[in-house]
């Protein structure tokens, strides 16, 4: 997912602690459910289930995920995505086979009894439907956060409204937030925490990424940037085999973009994917301002209605300053 720039903007990432991340958070919506999908899993890929087989990974990590975030005074807004561009169709397609592919996996690594493979068949077989993008909108307005709907890209989205100063930054794990003009990216904010990658335990913490200082440190501009994820290959077009973000690099501080497309990609003409970046689907008809938890609400759909834990439940409310039983709350930023 994204574009692959993270061989060249290593050094512009930046450890951030939790204490420096109060504001407002443009959360790239549907790139976190797709994390919370991904990673709350059962040992053998099995996503968190109620009992009668219907997945609630992404409840689990709304709730207890955001109940740390407010705690942490951070305010988030979730931006979901619009109607994809058609420009992107390719890649849709695509991802729908390596879905398909790894769930078939998944079940015989299952079969035969080989739990690590299946976990990781798991993973890639993650998928966002319809009733995930449902509940979790049901599950936001009930914890009164408030939910953006973008015309087209959801990372655009939130681009724009850091941008504007509606929101402090956007969280998400893509880089092409950055080609979307994000002055201020913060990923692994919603996947932080001990994870176990390839076998090992690892610690996964969150890390900024100020787009003015990496295009000055890179000495490009954000058209150059651009052009780089054009090369690589992004959502809205292939790339150029064999060139990685390094070699990307190269080529476009060598003034060799136009000539590297026309040598490799005579038919292909970039400036429709430069648009997509530069002038994005967006809209100014959003709210930042949070509604108030209904705590009655929350316990009927996920106890009565997702069989979670009414303890559990009481637990996350305790992250919103809500007792069990209240309602609402006046205020809570």
């Amino acid at each position: 997912m994204g574009v692959a720039l993270r061989d060249i903007l290593a050094e512009y990432k930046t450890p951030v602690t939790w204490e420096a991340l109060p504001g407002i958070a443009a959360i790239d919506a549907n790139n976190t459910l797709y994390q919370f999908l991904t990673i709350i899993r059962q040992p053998d890929g099995t996503p968190l289930m109620d009992r009668r087989g219907r997945v609630t990974s992404h409840l689990s990590g709304i709730l207890f995920r955001i109940s740390s975030f407010m705690e942490k005074g951070i305010r988030p807004v979730f931006v979901f995505d619009g109607k994809p561009a058609e420009l992107k169709q390719t890649t849709i397609d695509e991802r729908r086979k390596i879905r398909d592919m790894a769930g078939e996996k998944w079940q015989e690594a299952l079969e035969r009894g080989d739990e690590v493979e299946a976990y990781k068949q798991a993973r890639s077989s993650t998928r966002v439907d319809a009733n995930i993008l449902e509940t979790s909108r049901e599950l936001l307005r009930l914890m009164g956060i408030p939910v953006v709907q973008a015309p087209g890209e959801g990372e655009a989205q939130a681009s724009y409204m850091v941008a504007k100063g509606d929101a402090n930054y956007v969280v998400s794990q893509d880089y092409d937030t950055l080609l979307f003009g994000a002055p201020l990216l913060v990923r692994n904010l919603t996947v932080s925490g001990k994870r176990k990658i390839r076998g090992r335990q690892i610690t996964v913490s969150p890390e900024r990424i100020v787009l003015a200082d990496t295009l000055a440190g890179l000495r490009l501009t954000r058209e150059q940037l651009i052009e780089i994820g054009i090369l690589i290959g992004t959502d809205f077009n292939p790339g150029v085999e064999g060139v990685g973000a390094k070699t990307g690099l190269k080529i476009v501080r060598n003034g060799g973009f136009a000539r590297k497309l026309k040598e490799k990609l005579p038919d292909f003409d970039p400036a429709p994917v430069m648009a997509m970046f530069l002038h994005p689907a967006v809209t100014d008809d959003y709210s930042v301002t949070a509604g108030h938890p209904d705590a009655e609400g929350l316990k009927k759909m996920l106890c009565d209605g997702y069989d979670f834990s009414p303890e559990r439940v009481d637990r996350a409310l305790e992250g919103f300053a809500v007792k069990a039983g209240q309602k609402t709350l006046g205020s809570w930023f």
